[in-house]
C-alpha cells in the first residue's frame, strides 16, 4: 500500500520499493568523465570519497575550482583521468582509523542501475586503498537497500569501458 504523507527526503516515491545493491558495484561519474568507476559501499562513511592525486585549486572566471587526476581501475597506473569541478566546500574529514583531514568537497552526478542523481564527493589519496572510491551512506540513503552477500547486482559491463591490459589472457 502506498503512503498518503509525501516524505521529502525518499528519492523514489513512496509507492515504489527501493533498489537493491550490492557492497561493491561499478558506477560512472559523467560530469567528471568518468565512464566507469568501481566504489565501494560504504554505509560507515557519511560522505562518499574518490581517490585523486595532482590536486589543485584555481579559479575559473571568479569560480573556485579543484583540476585533478584518477586512476579508475585498481593496479592500473597506466589509465589516467584528468578532471575539473567547482568546488562546494572544505571540510574536515575523519578516515576510519581517526585521523583528521581537510578535503575539498565536489558536488557530481552519478549513475548506477541506471539512476542518476547528485552527491556530494570528498578528495582525497585513496592510492593505498583497494577501492578507488567509496560510496557513502548519504549517497544511497532512501535510494537503494544495500545487501552485503552481493556483488555488482549493476552487472560489469562498465569496465569494458577501458581497454585491456597489454598482454591479458582472461575471459573475453
Amino acid at each position: 500500500m502506498a503512503k498518503t504523507k509525501k516524505d521529502k527526503r525518499r528519492a523514489v516515491p513512496s509507492d515504489q520499493p527501493l533498489g537493491r545493491i550490492g557492497w561493491r558495484e561499478w558506477l560512472a561519474l559523467p560530469q567528471l568523465g568518468i565512464p566507469a568507476i568501481k566504489a565501494k559501499i560504504d554505509t560507515g562513511a557519511r560522505t562518499s570519497a574518490l581517490h585523486t592525486f595532482s590536486l589543485e585549486e584555481f579559479s575559473a572566471g571568479g569560480i573556485r575550482m579543484v583540476r585533478f587526476g584518477i586512476h579508475p581501475l585498481q593496479k592500473r597506473k597506466d589509465i589516467e583521468l584528468f578532471c575539473e569541478a567547482p568546488v562546494l566546500e572544505r571540510r574536515r574529514v575523519k578516515d576510519s582509523g581517526g585521523h583528521s583531514e581537510k578535503r575539498y568537497v565536489i558536488q557530481t552526478d552519478v549513475v548506477l542501475k541506471n539512476e542518476l542523481w547528485r552527491i556530494n564527493i570528498t578528495l582525497t589519496n585513496r592510492d593505498a586503498m583497494i577501492f578507488r572510491m567509496l560510496l557513502g551512506r548519504t549517497a544511497v540513503e532512501k535510494r537503494f537497500v544495500i545487501d552485503p552477500g552481493r556483488s555488482y547486482t549493476a552487472g560489469r559491463s562498465l569496465a569494458k569501458n577501458y581497454p585491456r591490459r597489454p598482454g591479458w589472457k582472461g575471459k573475453k
